[in-house]
């Protein structure tokens, strides 16, 4: 279905700036729907006085089938469903704030010299009980298909990850929204890892004091051989006792930009999708394997342990 040739209501001179129009209103957060995008065309038919459909007239707006047509000869342009973004992220992230990161980054390149197996970066993830089922085959026209989770709503365990500029991991830090610590609780989880627990399950200081003792037994952190440590810029990270330990162990803090890391941080751009996806489909088998079973947050580490090396490739952490 669609207009042809000769009833094209735009020509391709008008049709190329109105792709470039809903290009350039997606690049700056305020991209337009399809319907949206009908009623523009239908303003912009009634501006340069165009031959058009009866039917736009009845609609004040361009129909279905134009819009179709539209997009098949812009193939630029596809219908997305859009990431919320708050507004201090999308200010934040600016020429001159990513000019001073780069700035501050050279600095300490010149000041010390570091190989790439001392240049890491820490980025920390929820995982929950309750996965996001992965896509079935059934029985086309059945209106709703189910798939088991463990509850309506799950419980999270934050998980913190340090990877370095050869693509190596550095075992994982656990963090369990617990009173009290057992190793138990980490028994099934990837090789070298450990775990702490707090009320809340979240990074607190404490906690992050925690992974940076981890972190310099993994990353071999000495006064006389410096390594640099990439993060978030979060006020836990510039805790005192952080700052000291960091002084006396040769660790060098360098912290992205206030609202960022979804552009700057790597691990957030290129391995926690692929970790999210192998998680949510190992704990769809974790759920076949277990029939009636609820899966607890002591199955997390063995969920991760599965999904890791799927997501965790040299390729994906060099991205």
């Amino acid at each position: 279905m669609g207009y042809v040739a000769h009833n094209k209501v735009f020509s391709e001179e008008q049709e190329q700036q109105l792709s470039k129009y809903i290009t350039r209103c997606s690049e700056i957060y305020f991209g337009v729907s399809p319907k949206e995008v009908r009623k523009l065309a239908f303003d912009l038919s009634t501006k340069y006085n165009l031959k058009r459909p009866a039917t736009w007239l009845e609609n004040e707006m361009a129909g279905e089938e134009w819009f179709c047509s539209f997009m098949n000869r812009n193939p630029s342009l596809s219908v997305r469903v859009a990431q919320a973004t708050s507004l201090a992220r999308a200010t934040s992230f600016n020429k001159t704030n990513v000019k001073a990161f780069y700035d501050n980054l050279q600095i300490v390149m010149d000041k010390h010299t570091y190989e790439p197996q001392d240049i890491h970066n820490v980025d920390k993830t929820g995982v929950t009980t309750v996965q996001k089922p992965d896509k079935v085959v059934a029985r086309r026209g059945i209106r709703q298909v189910g798939a088991l989770t463990s509850a309506e709503r799950g419980t999270l365990v934050t998980v913190a990850f340090a990877v370095n500029a050869l693509g190596n991991t550095i075992p994982l830090l656990f963090i369990f929204p617990r009173v009290r610590y057992h190793d138990h609780f980490v028994r099934d989880g990837p090789v070298g890892s450990i775990g702490t627990a707090n009320p809340s399950g979240w990074m607190q200081d404490t906690s992050f004091l925690v992974f940076l003792e981890h972190f310099k037994k993994f990353s071999n952190a000495f006064p006389t051989h410096r390594v640099l440590l990439v993060l978030d810029n979060h006020s836990l990270h510039i805790h005192i006792n952080t700052l000291d330990f960091c002084k006396e162990n040769g660790i060098t803090l360098l912290s992205f930009p206030s609202h960022c890391s979804h552009k700057l941080q790597l691990l957030d751009r290129s391995v926690f999708g692929p970790l999210k996806k192998a998680i949510n489909t190992a704990c769809d088998g974790w759920m076949r394997s277990h029939p009636r079973k609820t899966m607890t947050i002591y199955d997390i580490p063995g969920i991760i342990k599965t999904a890791m090396p799927l997501a965790f490739t040299q390729a994906n952490v060099q991205a």
